[in-house]
């Protein structure tokens, strides 16, 4: 009704301001912050919370405790959204990784837009499925769990499963779904939006516990300012490379079209010296950390398993093949996360395309080597970096007892979040400036004529 009256005299509609515009995206952000922060105190039907608690504090240092913190908690105490967003991003992993192996994907992939939004609900799907089977298998392995004060299930039977199934399924659903309302309506992924929620609501926690364990006396006060201070070594580091580029020159060469010249102009490839984020440590903590989680459940249930709890031992926090595999884990996930994310033959094929060389380096193979060589180095670089990052916290959580959210996982995910947040802040405030800029502009140039 307001825009067709606005139409018909000529007129365009009221605009928000610039400070507005982001005010609303903002508050958009902190409101579905508060949805998702309520939902991860809804629990699950017919769990016995006291049980919930006295087996989850037996096995926070498995693998629970990763998936816990990429939780928000939730999975401590069982809730609606225990399961969080893995389930989703693990299906993109996957469909990422479909990409490559089948062509029909593939050419779907090169379709733009279109493609985009198959491949999307294709992801959305394979969420699901996933979802179901996991709920399935956490629904069975609550039943089989028991605690000092009795079984872990109130009422186990069908009913409880389908129950959880049910809950645990519509939970991530529903996580998906806002998520991706946040990316729309507000600024950056929501996905990892969501993530940083999850750990950053149980920071002040574990800042909390830290400053607990110096006034007991468990730490020591030198031992606190160390820490602090590594803190904010590992946060001015962490930014350092997140902000870091490899920059490449691209040539593009002259073409006379009449008697007018184009081209010959020059521009950068800007390539990041850490392309992988942080999939590597989530990927080589969860692989390693499996074997001490069953160790863990398994002893809840029946006897410990005589090569499962060797395994274990070895492969504790802080022990030195536990550090070694680490490294050789992130490093391979590195490598490997970095081949699916960038493919130099696709890249060196768009250069050719649009007419772009490399000086000193031929189109087609000597393009592609090239650009091999470069990721190669920059991924060597950015192994080292997630491997120091990941090694000093694990090596203060294994022996001073520090709180696990303040690893070196965490504060990649809570960093690389502010600084694709902020980036996204300050490419909206210079698309309007530049907008407001060109009204100007059209104005005066109407006035004139």
């Amino acid at each position: 009704m307001m825009t067709s009256l606005y139409k018909n005299k000529g007129l365009s509609l009221p605009s928000l301001s610039n400070a507005q515009v982001l005010q609303k995206k903002l508050l958009y952000i902190i409101g579905a912050f508060i949805v998702y922060r309520i939902g991860c105190y809804i629990p699950l039907p017919g769990i016995d919370a006291r049980v919930l608690d006295e087996i989850f504090k037996q096995n926070s240092q498995g693998i629970l405790g990763i998936f816990n913190m990429l939780s928000g908690g939730s999975l401590g105490r069982m809730t609606i959204f225990a399961l969080a967003m893995m389930p989703y991003i693990t299906a993109s992993i996957i469909m990422q990784l479909m990409t490559i192996v089948s062509k029909d994907l593939e050419t779907l992939k090169k379709e733009g837009e279109v493609g985009r939004k198959k491949i999307n609900q294709y992801t959305r799907y394979l969420t699901i499925i996933l979802c179901a089977v996991q709920s399935f298998g956490i629904a069975a392995g609550l039943e089989a769990m028991s605690g000092p004060s009795g079984n872990l299930v109130i009422n186990p039977g069908i009913m409880f499963k389908v129950t959880t199934i049910t809950s645990l399924t519509a939970g991530t659903i529903f996580l998906m779904w806002l998520g991706e309302r946040i990316t729309q309506q507000g600024l950056g992924n929501g996905t990892s939006l969501l993530i940083f929620a999850g750990i950053v609501a149980g920071i002040p926690n574990a800042i909390m516990s830290t400053l607990e364990l110096g006034r007991t006396g468990a730490l020591s006060t030198l031992l606190i300012l160390v820490v602090i201070t590594l803190a904010l070594g590992l946060l001015f580091t962490i930014v350092f490379v997140e902000k870091s580029f490899r920059k490449l020159l691209v040539q593009y060469p002259k073409r006379q079209v009449g008697n007018k010249v184009f081209g010959g102009e020059s521009t950068h490839m800007p390539i990041k010296i850490n392309m992988s984020g942080v999939i590597p440590p989530i990927f080589a903590s969860s692989i390693l950390l499996f074997p001490l989680t069953i160790v863990s459940f398994s002893a809840n249930a029946t006897e410990g398993t005589g090569i499962l709890d060797n395994i274990a031992l070895y492969l504790a926090h802080g022990k030195p093949l536990y550090m070694i595999m680490y490294t050789i884990l992130i490093v391979f996930f590195c490598f490997f996360y970095t081949s699916v994310v960038f493919n130099p033959e696709e890249t060196a094929e768009n250069l050719k395309k649009n007419g772009g060389f490399f000086p000193g380096k031929r189109p087609g193979k000597a393009t592609v080597e090239f650009l091999d060589y470069t990721i190669s180095r920059l991924t060597v670089v950015g192994a080292i970096y997630l491997v120091v990052i990941c090694l000093i916290p694990e090596f203060l959580v294994s022996q001073f007892g520090i709180p696990f959210y303040l690893g070196g996982t965490s504060i990649l995910i809570v960093v690389n979040v502010v600084i694709e947040s902020m980036t996204q802040i300050q490419t909206h405030l210079y698309m309007n400036q530049y907008q407001s800029l060109l009204k100007k502009m059209n104005l005066k140039g109407n006035k004139k004529i």
